[in-house]
């Protein structure tokens, strides 16, 4: 285990995992018991199941463990983050996550199977033949026993500790339905062959004794297990966007050991050995070249979209491309010290550093659950003391209960989760659950990052410049003929231009790669030079004017400049960049119209960055940053008080979108960048961030109409409860139709549109 030591104060820092929290109320007690403690301050998030905790000397991380576990909870020491080589090694993680949601699952089948005969046979007359109640019965206790039980043991610890939640709630409203079901079954009438459960639609007071509530506890426990099913599933994927960041690195590398190669696994690298990289091969680990030179592809670690030539003594980082020449490397950090197992790092502790979003039904529960279960005993008590008799003051009582006990608002949250996921996911839009709904309203501003985001990500053939009596065409053919044969990114940018423009290319001889400098070759009895203007020099060539003022003109643009020259002569000047896509302008327009204030945040180099910032209309650029400033520019932003949304695609961006208030990853993008994001835009097309916001706030005011909805109903019916006026019949009647109200306000979301065309 190791503890961090924050400053010279003698102060330290911890992260516990925390176990059996089944509400983000669970969250704030134990967050609130930690702050009770001398020295301590703590953080605790409900959606990664940690405790950021911050002690002094005088405390010890047993101290703050007992602490959580008289709380009623576990505390334990998370598993620290691996190292990059041996992420193959957690290949099994998910199917662990799957175990751990299997009993759940298992529970919500067994509910839900059970449940829908003994509801269809409670509310449907003409099925209720002979001896149905007793089949009732004997289809509802599994249901209330065994599927409930994760709300019983939850119920019975908060108690224990003198709390009260949303399990509480329906643990006693379940039971006091079907523990009264049973009482009325045995020694009321209820239990008589052939009795009915008809609807009757009137307010009179009556014993309970001909009343089974078999229907409301099964029916209950079913939705509240679905809801509690879909949660868990989506936090379990917390802990993936560390996996899909380690899994990036290499997992096995070509050593040198006396003179021979050797493969060997990544993790088995030492600082100092000496390693092989081929072209198009993964960087095993941080380190210097010590032999050949090549072009490196470092956008998924940097942002950076043109590809960095490397050469002896430069540093090259583990998990970037190899996509030049053979290089040799000494390896100089390995394992937690690389560069990506940092960025893991800083995704891990952005991710934890959020605030725990407290979901409104367990907010509202605070104060609900206890004045229901008090208004309950209250009702019990009155008419005791009234001398109605114990079998109508408890009928009354129950009343209370199954009134109360959340139906629809079981069903508030998860439908118009679900509806709205799901109409998202037709539209591209993928939403990972609730907590990512309520920051949606309050998003001010926006960073997007630019390679592959307002960008394609990959080099194109924007421009073509000739000098006088040289035709296009001429140029792009023999340019791209000998371009064909090379890997470099920018020569396959131009090769793929020039096919696209021109047609088939001729085949070139003689054929020469020159490391830093560009190719050189026959094409059709010409000789051909295609690369930096310094290789005219090597040749002894000058660039015309014309062609000068051209190449100037590109690089203050922000784009590489690629000189064509034949048959002594240079006749040509190709500009290749980052091609802005086409639905960028259009999507900064929509997210102007939605309030929010666009900012470009790039690791590209300023003038690359301003320019395509110019031609989307983006009036505010920070670039040349490194991931970890990324993250610092994302906060600087929040303690301007600005609520902030990012937009990114690449492993450099999953730590700032884990930090960002709001994350929106792309989906052409790292599966790194899609986990660390609160929202994914499939298409990759940046018009649907505006629609992703669009419909999150949608859902959000859908879940909001729900709760209120599902709360004033039972505001409503309590007092007729309390009263003994409460009908079961009616109590069904509304608790259905509230149901319905919600499912039916949910499904108003299927007709969600996206405005991206």
């Amino acid at each position: 285990m190791t503890i961090a030591t924050t400053g010279s104060t003698g102060s330290a820092q911890v992260e516990l995992a925390i176990g059996g929290m089944t509400c983000a109320s669970c969250a704030a007690r134990v967050e609130k018991k930690l702050n009770r403690m001398a020295g301590v301050a703590a953080t605790v998030n409900y959606a990664t199941e940690k405790a950021k905790v911050t002690f002094d000397e005088a405390v010890t991380v047993a101290d703050l463990i007992a602490t959580v576990e008289a709380t009623g909870y576990t505390a334990a020491p998370p598993a620290p983050v691996r190292a990059p080589s041996t992420a193959v090694e957690g290949a099994g993680e998910d199917e662990g996550a799957d175990d751990e949601l299997r009993p759940l699952r298992q529970r919500l089948i067994t509910a839900v199977v059970l449940s829908v005969p003994v509801i269809a046979m409670a509310m449907v007359p003409a099925w209720q033949f002979m001896y149905w109640q007793w089949l009732s019965l004997t289809l509802a206790a599994p249901v209330v026993t065994y599927a409930a039980w994760p709300f019983h043991r939850a119920a019975f610890t908060n108690a224990r500790h003198g709390a009260a939640t949303m399990d509480t709630l329906i643990s006693v409203g379940t039971s006091a339905a079907f523990l009264w079901s049973l009482w009325a079954l045995f020694f009321g009438t209820a239990g008589m062959p052939g009795m009915p459960h008809a609807f009757e639609l009137t307010i009179e007071r009556t014993d309970g004794a001909g009343n089974i509530y078999l229907e409301a506890a099964a029916g209950v426990t079913a939705f509240i297990l679905a809801g509690r099913y879909f949660e868990a599933r989506s936090k379990r994927r917390a802990g993936a966007a560390l996996r899909a960041l380690l899994e990036l690195g290499a997992k096995e590398v070509t050593v040198l050991r006396g003179g021979r190669e050797e493969l060997i696994r990544t993790e088995d690298l030492a600082v100092g050995d000496l390693f092989v990289v081929r072209p198009g091969e993964k960087i095993a680990t941080d380190g210097t070249v010590v032999e050949g030179s090549s072009a490196v592809d470092a956008s998924l670690l940097t942002g950076e979209s043109v590809p960095v030539e490397v050469g002896v003594g430069d540093a090259v980082a583990g998990a970037t491309i190899n996509a030049g020449g053979r290089l040799v490397v000494e390896a100089s950090r390995v394992g937690a010290d690389t560069q990506l197992s940092r960025m893991a790092k800083l995704v891990e502790d952005a991710q934890n550093g959020k605030a725990a979003a407290q979901r409104l039904a367990d907010r509202i529960s605070a104060v609900f659950v206890p004045v229901v279960i008090l208004l309950a005993l209250g009702t019990l008590g009155f008419w005791l003391a009234t001398g109605a008799g114990l079998t109508a003051a408890f009928t009354a009582a129950v009343a209370v209960l199954i009134i109360a006990c959340p139906c629809a608002l079981g069903l508030a949250t998860p439908t118009a989760l679900l509806v709205g996921t799901g109409r998202g996911a037709q539209l591209g839009i993928l939403i990972k659950g609730p907590e990512v709904l309520e920051t949606t309203r309050a998003v001010d501003t926006i960073v997007l990052d630019k390679t592959g985001t307002v960008t394609t990500g990959r080099m194109t053939l924007l421009d073509v410049r000739t000098a006088e009596g040289v035709s296009e065409a001429e140029a792009l053919r023999l340019a791209g003929a000998l371009e064909h044969a090379s890997e470099h990114p920018v020569a396959r940018a131009v090769a793929a231009g020039a096919a696209e423009r021109v047609g088939e290319l001729p085949s070139p001889t003689d054929f020469a790669n020159l490391p830093g400098l560009g190719v050189q070759g026959m094409v059709d009895g010409h000789a051909v030079l295609v690369g930096r203007e310094k290789l005219l020099a090597e040749w002894a060539l000058t660039l015309p004017e014309e062609l000068a003022r051209a190449l100037r003109a590109a690089e203050a643009a922000g784009r590489t400049a690629v000189v064509v020259a034949w048959d002594g002569a240079a006749r040509a000047v190709l500009e290749v960049a980052d091609a802005v896509k086409e639905t960028s302008p259009e999507a900064i327009r929509r997210l102007r119209a939605l309030g929010l204030t666009p900012i470009l945040l790039t690791g590209d180099n300023k003038a690359v960055a301003e320019a395509v910032a110019a031609e989307v209309g983006i009036a505010e650029v920070i670039a040349e940053v490194m991931p970890q400033d990324k993250v610092d520019v994302v906060k600087r932003l929040q303690a301007e008080g600005r609520s902030v949304a990012m937009v990114g695609d690449g492993v450099n961006d999953a730590a700032a979108l884990a930090q960002a208030d709001l994350g929106l990853a792309m989906g052409t993008g790292t599966d790194a960048a899609i986990e660390a994001g609160d929202l994914t835009l499939v298409r990759g097309d940046l018009r649907a961030a505006a629609d992703a916001i669009r419909l999150s706030r949608r859902t959000l005011g859908t879940i909001k109409s729900n709760l209120f909805w599902a709360f004033a109903y039972n505001v409503a019916a309590l007092p007729l409860a309390a009263a003994g006026l409460l009908n079961p019949m009616i109590a069904g009647a509304a608790m259905a139709f509230s149901s319905v109200f919600v499912v039916g306000n949910s499904l108003r979301l299927r007709r969600f549109r996206a405005t991206a065309s």
